[in-house]
C-alpha cells in the first residue's frame, strides 16, 4: 500500500455533502505516504428506541419502533409486528402475510427510486443535487416524482399513509382493501410500465466507478421466492442457514472509537447489506422482469463493486413492481376474506384476563438498506420488557470502512476533488440511514 501512495500527501476538507442520512465524517489521512486513517465516523447521538419499547404494550410498540425512520417506517413497523407475533407464538392468515409482503414492496419501491434519481444521479451527471436537473432533466425530475407520489399513495391506500403507518398491527390488519382500492393500485401499477423501461434506459447510460473488493454478503434467503418478508439469514461465506431467532450467530455487533454507531462482522472482518448483497445470494429467485433488468444493464453476480449498489437496486424496483402486480391479480381473482380483521388493542372482553404466551421473539425483514431485525422479549400480560434493534446501516459501516482504505491507495494519482467525489460516491453507494434528521457529511482529508 505504501508503494502505491508514492509518498503522497493529502490534505482536502470538504464541510458538508448532502444526498445522505444523518452526520458523518469521512476523514482520510494520508501523510509522508502513509495511509493513517480511512474510516467514516459515526457522530449522531444515541437514540434509545429499545429503551422507549420497554414496559409498553405489545399493540403499541409498532407505532413507537415505526419512528425510528420516515423512509424505512413501514419496514420497522413489519419487523416489530412479527418480532410480537414470534415471542407471543401467534400464527397469521396467508392474506395478512400477502398484504405485509405488498407494503414492502411499496417501501423498498419508494425507497430505491429516491436514492437512485435524487441521491445518486446528481454525480454521474457531474451535478451537486438534483435541482440543476429540473432544467436540463426536467422529464426526468418529473419521472421520478411522480413515480415516489403513486408509491406514497398506494401505502396510504394500503396502510392508511405512508410514513407510520397505522393499519398494520400484531395478529393482522385493522383494515383490509377494497376491491375499487385493489384496481387502484392496479391501475397505478401498470401506468408505471413504462416509467421502469425508462429508468433502466437512463441507468445503462449511467457510468458508475470501476471498483472491486471481494467481502461476505449478508441477507435473508428462502427456498421458494425472493426473500424480503420472510427467510432465514444466510452469508455468501459460510452458506449457513439461521432461524430469525438466532441472528446473533451472524450478526456481531462491536464498538469501534471512531463511531457512535455500531459495526458488525460474522466470517470476515466486514460484511455488506443491501440491494446488492440480495441479488449476490438470491439472483436466481429474481422473477423474470428482473432478470431482464439486469440482463439490459449489464450485471452480472456475483459483483463486488460496492458502486453498483445502485444497479441492483434498480433491478429490485422490477421485481418489487411486477411481483406487487401478482399479488394483486391473486387477490382480484380470489377475492379477499373480509373477515380477516383484528382489532389493534384487544376488545373489552378479552382485556379482562388478557394473556398472552411470554417469550422472545424475532422478526426480522429485508429493508431497502438490508437486513433489520427486531427482537423483543414480552411478558404473559403482553409488555415488553426487552428489546434490541440491529439496523442495516450498522452492518455496513465496517464495510464503508474497509472498502475506503482500497479505493484510496488505488485512486491516489487523482486529483484532491476526484478522490473526495469518489468517497463521497461511496458513502452515498450504500444509501445509508446514518440518522432520519439532518442530511449531512463532513469528508476530511488531513
Amino acid at each position: 500500500m505504501a508503494d502505491m501512495l508514492s509518498k503522497k500527501e493529502l490534505n482536502i476538507n470538504v464541510e458538508y455533502l448532502t444526498r445522505v442520512e444523518g452526520h458523518g465524517n469521512v476523514v482520510i489521512n494520508v501523510k509522508d505516504g502513509k495511509l493513517e486513517k480511512c474510516h467514516l465516523e459515526v457522530i449522531e447521538a444515541p437514540r434509545f428506541f429499545e429503551a422507549m419499547v420497554r414496559g409498553r404494550s405489545i399493540f403499541e410498540v409498532q407505532h413507537i419502533t415505526s419512528r425510528i425512520c420516515g423512509i424505512c417506517s413501514v419496514g420497522h413497523c413489519t419487523a416489530s409486528v412479527k418480532a410480537v407475533e414470534d415471542a407471543i407464538q401467534y400464527k397469521i392468515s396467508e392474506q395478512t402475510k400477502l398484504l405485509r409482503k405488498l407494503l414492502l414492496h411499496l417501501e423498498i419501491l419508494d425507497s430505491h427510486i429516491l436514492h437512485a434519481y435524487f441521491l445518486v444521479a446528481p454525480d454521474a451527471l457531474g451535478v451537486k443535487s438534483v435541482v440543476p436537473l429540473i432544467k436540463t432533466h426536467k422529464d426526468v425530475v418529473l419521472r421520478a416524482l411522480r413515480m415516489k407520489k403513486q408509491y406514497s399513495d398506494m401505502c396510504d391506500i394500503l396502510a392508511g399513509r405512508h410514513t407510520h403507518p397505522i393499519s398494520i398491527c400484531p395478529r393482522g390488519w385493522t383494515k383490509l382493501p377494497s376491491r375499487k382500492d385493489l384496481e387502484k393500485m392496479k391501475e397505478i401499477f401498470l401506468s408505471q410500465v413504462e416509467d421502469l423501461k425508462a429508468t433502466v434506459d437512463i441507468f445503462k447510460t449511467v457510468k458508475l466507478p470501476i471498483f472491486e473488493r471481494a467481502t461476505e454478503y449478508v441477507a435473508l434467503t428462502h427456498p421458494n421466492e425472493y426473500a424480503l418478508y420472510e427467510g432465514d439469514l444466510t452469508s455468501s461465506d459460510t452458506k449457513e442457514l439461521v432461524k430469525p431467532r438466532d441472528y446473533k450467530k451472524i450478526i456481531h455487533e462491536y464498538h469501534v472509537a471512531h463511531s457512535t454507531a455500531k459495526h458488525s462482522k460474522n466470517a470476515r472482518s466486514s460484511y455488506m447489506v443491501g440491494a446488492l448483497a440480495r441479488i449476490n445470494i438470491n439472483f436466481d429467485k429474481l422473477n423474470n422482469e428482473a432478470k431482464g433488468v439486469a440482463d439490459a444493464l449489464g450485471f452480472k453476480v456475483p459483483c463486488y463493486n460496492p458502486y453498483m449498489n445502485t444497479v441492483a437496486q434498480v433491478i429490485e424496483v422490477a421485481h418489487c413492481t411486477y411481483d406487487s402486480l401478482r399479488i394483486i391479480d391473486g387477490f382480484l381473482s380470489k377475492g379477499m376474506d373480509y373477515n380477516d380483521v383484528v382489532t389493534s388493542w384487544p376488545t373489552e372482553k378479552e382485556l379482562t384476563n388478557f394473556k398472552v404466551n411470554a417469550g422472545t421473539g424475532a422478526g426480522l425483514v429485508e429493508v431497502p438498506r438490508g437486513v433489520l431485525a427486531h427482537e423483543y422479549t414480552v411478558d404473559d400480560k403482553g409488555i415488553v420488557r426487552n428489546a434490541n434493534c440491529v439496523i442495516p446501516t450498522n452492518q455496513n459501516l465496517a464495510n464503508v470502512d474497509l472498502d475506503m482504505q482500497k479505493l484510496v491507495p488505488e485512486f491516489i494519482d487523482k486529483s484532491k476533488e476526484e478522490i473526495t467525489l469518489l468517497a463521497e460516491m461511496l458513502v452515498r453507494a450504500y444509501d445509508p440511514c446514518i440518522s432520519c434528521s439532518a442530511h449531512v457529511l463532513d469528508v476530511r482529508f488531513v
